[in-house]
């Protein structure tokens, strides 16, 4: 590593980021066959979205052009608190702040003006789970972790509770080695322990079948008749897969404000949550008084 990568993964640390590394901006071989299998086999439900931009999904350089480098962050949000009535709904612990997209992406439109400003002008853009990018391929190639049995990035010192991001640019960057080894051996906890079967098989999720994906991406549609009773009582997204995972026990709390949840909705009962309003709601994720 020369001076340049190492400034800017002190920028990076500065910022907030908790891990950064960098990847070359190539075609994903090995991926590409992976998606396409995964796509056909339906997994994708009726997130039809996902069926676009197949090929910005395995080439950066047709996001960016003359793309050199991915340089892939993570970002921690892991909260230790829950709800104070073990009866409540459950809500993902990633949900409980403001909106990461922009928390996130801010902190990223900053490193990307630092880099700007002391190393020199670059083509780039900025990515937080909002654009057709294979986040998790990326993290793994730049040595962030290995993608374990739930399809999640797993860190080795710190779990698997962070977000995700990306800056794509023509700055040139020696790349990190990529984390060869799973670590995840013959554990299955995620697989036993997911109530829908939603991990059909090691490192693939059918997304159809994922409580994340019945109460994020189908918020108004009826629920199928099978999954009845089964969702543990989550309202929004589901950690169980990740709750369950032995690397998580590393997991420390995140040190951002914009995330900690507002108190009052921690208090709450199984009954005012049944009462809520949508402006509730959005004052308590907002963390506004």
């Amino acid at each position: 590593m020369n001076d340049r990568e190492t400034k800017i993964k002190a920028a990076a640390y500065e910022m907030g980021f908790q891990y950064i590394g960098f990847a070359k901006a190539e075609f994903l071989d090995d991926e590409a066959p992976r998606l396409e299998a995964w796509l056909n086999k339906g997994y994708q439900g009726n997130m039809a979205y996902m069926n676009n931009y197949f090929d910005q999904r395995l080439d950066p350089s047709r996001l960016v052009d003359g793309a050199k480098s991915v340089i892939s962050l993570l970002y921690n949000y892991y909260n230790p608190q829950t709800n104070a009535d073990s009866d409540a709904p459950k809500i993902s612990r990633y949900a409980y702040g403001k909106d990461y997209h922009f928390v996130v992406k801010d902190k990223l439109r900053q490193l990307v003006q630092w880099i700007r400003t002391e190393i020199g002008d670059i083509n780039a853009r900025v990515f937080v789970d909002s654009a057709p990018v294979l986040e998790r391929a990326w993290a793994a190639r730049s040595g962030l972790g290995w993608i374990g049995k739930n399809s999640m990035l797993i860190n080795r010192s710190a779990g698997s509770f962070f977000f995700l991001a990306e800056i794509i640019s023509d700055l040139d960057l020696a790349p990190d080695p990529p984390v060869v080894k799973d670590y995840c051996g013959t554990c299955r906890r995620c697989i036993d322990a997911c109530p829908t079967q939603a991990i059909v098989d090691n490192k693939t999720i059918d997304g159809s079948r994922c409580i994340s994906y019945f109460t994020i991406e189908l918020r108004d549609a009826l629920l199928p008749q099978a999954m009845a009773g089964q969702f543990d009582n989550w309202m929004f997204g589901c950690d169980i897969c990740q709750d369950v995972c032995p690397w998580n026990r590393f997991a420390a709390p995140h040190r951002e404000p914009a995330f900690a949840p507002h108190p009052d909705l921690l208090q709450m009962t199984r009954r005012e949550w049944t009462e809520l309003t949508e402006e509730i709601l959005a004052r308590f994720l907002n963390n506004l008084p």
